[in-house]
């Protein structure tokens, strides 16, 4: 495609970018292990870190929903999860890992860290460690699939399925990955990659506003879906596995704009200087 500038608009029927790209490995932060799972691979230690111990714990938590937004704010290097669930209360499973010279200072660790879980926000807050300590939660929480949810991570993976609602989601450098979601959500990553799988025939709510600056992109459409899509790269290659019918106004560039079926809220998903992938779900 030419990137000179059109005088007129021009119907680009089945465009289908093969190039540059190719195929993104599935980004999967979802853990949907269950607990005792978790805990027993948890307990597994780092084949190349011999010299540490570690101690692998679950709490359990949850309060009624009412209605309310429901906040966490993990920490440094902690993660989030939101699963939709069909009940009016909120469910917080912490998974805490504590690393340190012997088991027993990786259980005192672990003791440390505080889990306050209530409806005024889910955290973690734990000691200063050691030269060769650490701890980390990753938080399981389940919501009902209608929330409004806030969460920021600094290092650690963000996920959200099967919730729609007023949703403000960043991370600094951990991946983001949005599943069956609705509603008005704005998501945000900083260093990580961006994975988003569409759900239904169409968009549920006021739209998506998705970006990452530094990571690859990955979109999965379903057959059939109606929206107005906003996606594309400034500094990567893009790769469509399927037929695109778009209008372009103006100059060519690696964004791309189109009405997706019979059209509908708008869903944005981009990458400043990653690759861009959006296949079929």
């Amino acid at each position: 495609m030419s990137a000179k500038t059109l005088t007129r608009p021009i119907a680009v029927v089945a465009l289908v970018l093969t190039g540059g790209a190719g195929r993104l490995a599935a980004q999967h932060v979802g853990d949907r292990r269950d607990d005792a799972e978790w805990t027993s691979d948890c307990r597994q230690r780092d084949r190349d870190d011999d010299e540490r111990e570690r101690y692998c714990e679950v709490r359990t938590s949850g309060f009624a929903a009412a209605g309310r937004r429901i906040s966490v704010e993990p920490g440094e290097n902690n993660g989030v999860e939101f699963i939709g669930w069909d009940r009016d209360s909120v469910a917080v499973h912490a998974r805490i890992r504590a690393d340190a010279g012997s088991v027993a200072d990786a259980r005192a660790l672990a003791g440390r860290v505080q889990i306050v879980s209530a409806p005024s926000g889910i955290l973690a807050q734990g000691p200063d460690t050691r030269r060769r300590e650490s701890w980390s939660v990753n938080f399981v929480v389940f919501v009902p699939r209608r929330s409004d949810l806030i969460a920021h991570t600094e290092s650690g993976p963000l996920a959200v399925t099967d919730v729609t609602g007023s949703m403000d989601l960043r991370t600094e450098n951990g991946p983001l990955e949005l599943t069956d979601v609705g509603g008005d959500v704005h998501a945000r990553a900083e260093n990580g990659p961006l994975g988003i799988a569409l759900g239904g025939q169409r968009w549920n709510g006021e739209g998506l506003d998705a970006e990452t600056v530094n990571g690859p992109l990955a979109l999965a459409i379903p057959t059939d879906y109606s929206a107005r899509l906003e996606t594309g790269t400034e500094n990567g290659p893009m790769s469509v596995d399927f037929p695109i019918t778009m209008t372009v106004h103006g100059r060519l560039t690696r964004r791309l704009s189109t009405v997706l079926g019979a059209g509908g809220p708008t869903v944005r998903a981009v990458t400043t200087n990653g690759p861009v992938e959006i296949s079929r779900r």
